[in-house]
C-alpha cells in the first residue's frame, strides 16, 4: 500500500504540474490546475473525517448485533451444518483434526461478515494445517484451497458495506445483499474448481530432495478468548447439511427476482432476529450488544487516518485529471460489459489494497453525481462486499506459518477475484441495470 499510495500522489502531482506549465487561461476566473489540485486535497481531507464520524453510529449498531449472535453460539450452529461438506473438500485433513474446526469457524465468521472474528480462526487453521504439511515452508493443497475459499467466501451479510452505504445516505443500504450473495457464490465455486484444477500442474517438491533450510518459527498471533477453542463441532446428519445448502442456493434466484421487495425488511428483521436469537439462548443481550457496539465505535475511529490518506490521494488523482487519462480509454471497453469507468478503479484496486478500495468506494458513493443508489453505486458496493484483499490475506495467513513457496495460491485467488467481479456485474445488471 505504501507504493500504491505514493504512486497515486506522485502521478497526480506530475499530471497537474504538466497541465499547469501548459495551461492557457481562457477565463480569468478559472482556477489553475494546481489551484484545483490544492482545493481537491483540502476538500477530500475534510470529507473523509465527516464520513468517519457518520460511520460511528452505524458501525456500532451492526457490530453490537454481531456480538450478540456470536455469544449465542450461532457460529457453532453454522459449523455443524457445513462439516460434512468440509470433509469432502479437504480429504487430506482428518475430520477430527483441530484444523477442520478452525477452518469451519473461520468460514462461518466470514458468512456473517465477522471479519475481526474470522482472522484469528484463519490463522489458527493455517497453523494446524502446517502441522499436517509434509513439505514445510511450501503451501499444501489444503492450505491453498482454504485460502481460496477464505478470499472468496460466500457472504450473507456484508455488514461493513451496508454501514457505509447507510452513512452515505442510501435509501436502500441493504440492497446489495442479493447481489453480494450471487457474486460470492460465483467466486467461491470458481475458487474451489480452480484450486482442484491448478494443483494438478503445481507439484509439491519432494522434501527429501529439497536443500536443507532452517524452518522459521511460526509467528504466533494473539487469539481472542472466544477463538481459542477450535474443537471440531459434531456435525448434523448429512441430509440436514444438504438441505441447508439447497436453501442457500435457492436464495439466489429468489433475491434476484424479489430483491427490491425483500431489501427494506432486511435491517429491521436482522435486528429483531439476532436479538431474539440471543434472548432464546439466554444471552444478556443488552450488555453484549453494548460491548460489541464499543468495538464498532473503536473501528470507526481507527479508520479515520486510512480514509484521510486514500481519499486525499484519490481526490488528487481526480482533480489533477490523471484519472480521466487512464480510466476513460479503458472504461470505454469495460462499459460494454457492464463495468463503467467510474467503477473500474474499484475493480482494479480491490485485490491489492483493502483500505484503498474502501476509500475509493467511499469517494464514489459520496459523489453527488453518482450516489449510493445508482447502478455504479450498487456495483462498487457489491465489489467491495464480494471480493477480498488477496495480497493481504496471502501475507497474513501464509506469513503466520512461514510459507515461502505459494505454488498455485495466487493464480487461484486472482481467478476467484475475476469470477467475483463478473458475478457482481451480472447481478447488478439484473437488479439495477
Amino acid at each position: 500500500m505504501n507504493a500504491v499510495f505514493f504512486a497515486i500522489v506522485l502521478i497526480a502531482f506530475l499530471v497537474a504540474a504538466f497541465r499547469q506549465l501548459t495551461w492557457i487561461p481562457v477565463d480569468l476566473d478559472a482556477k489553475t490546475p494546481m489551484e484545483a489540485l490544492s482545493i481537491g486535497m483540502i476538500d477530500a481531507a475534510g470529507a473523509s473525517v465527516t464520513l468517519a464520524i457518520g460511520l460511528v453510529g452505524v458501525m456500532a449498531l451492526f457490530l453490537g448485533l454481531m456480538k450478540v449472535a456470536e455469544a449465542g453460539g450461532l457460529l457453532t450452529v453454522i459449523a455443524r451444518l457445513v462439516r460434512p461438506g468440509m470433509a469432502r473438500l479437504f480429504p487430506e485433513v482428518p475430520p477430527d483434526h483441530p484444523a477442520m474446526g478452525a477452518m469451519i469457524l473461520n468460514m462461518s465468521a466470514n458468512v456473517l461478515g465477522l471479519g475481526n472474528a474470522a482472522t484469528p480462526f484463519g490463522i489458527r487453521a493455517m497453523q494446524e494445517l502446517e502441522k499436517l504439511n509434509p513439505a514445510k515452508g511450501t503451501a499444501s493443497n489444503a492450505m491453498v484451497l482454504f485460502l481460496a475459499i477464505n478470499t472468496s467466501s460466500v457472504t450473507l451479510l456484508p455488514t461493513g458495506v451496508i454501514a457505509l452505504r447507510a452513512a452515505a445516505g442510501s435509501a436502500d443500504p441493504a440492497g446489495i445483499v442479493p447481489t453480494t450473495l450471487f457474486a460470492t457464490l460465483c467466486s467461491t465455486t470458481v475458487a474451489v474448481l480452480a484450486a482442484k484444477l491448478y494443483q494438478r500442474a503445481s507439484r509439491v517438491p519432494d522434501p527429501d530432495l529439497a536443500p536443507a533450510e532452517i524452518e522459521p518459527e511460526p509467528v504466533e498471533k494473539p487469539i481472542p478468548e472466544a477463538a481459542a477453542t477450535t474443537e471440531t463441532p459434531t456435525g448434523y446428519p448429512g441430509w440436514v447439511s444438504l438441505l441447508t445448502f439447497a436453501g442457500i442456493v435457492a436464495l439466489v434466484p429468489l433475491t434476484v427476482v424479489y430483491g427490491r421487495v425483500i431489501s427494506p425488511w432486511i435491517i429491521p428483521s436482522l435486528m429483531i432476529g439476532l436479538l431474539g436469537y440471543g434472548v432464546a439462548r439466554r444471552v444478556r443481550v443488552y450488555e453484549v450488544f453494548v460491548d460489541g457496539a464499543r468495538d464498532g465505535f473503536q473501528v470507526a475511529i481507527r479508520i479515520i487516518p486510512y480514509l484521510v490518506a486514500i481519499l486525499v490521494a484519490v481526490g488528487m488523482f481526480r482533480a489533477s485529471g490523471a484519472m480521466d487519462l487512464i480510466v476513460q480509454p479503458l472504461g470505454a471497453v469495460t462499459s460494454l460489459v457492464g463495468l463503467p469507468s467510474d467503477a473500474l478503479p474499484m475493480a482494479l484496486l480491490r485485490p491489492l489494497s483493502g483500505s484503498g478500495a474502501y476509500g475509493i468506494l467511499a469517494s464514489i458513493i459520496n459523489d453527488p453525481s453518482v450516489g449510493p443508489d445508482s447502478y455504479t453505486g450498487y456495483l462498487v458496493s457489491t465489489l467491495q462486499g464480494s471480493t477480498e484483499t488477496t495480497f493481504y490475506v496471502l501475507a497474513v495467513y501464509f506469513g503466520a506459518v512461514g510459507i515461502r513457496r505459494l505454488r498455485h495460491a495466487l493464480p487461484v485467488a486472482l481467478t476467484a477475484d475475476a469470477a467475483g467481479i463478473a458475478g457482481a456485474v451480472i447481478a447488478c445488471l439484473l437488479l439495477y441495470g
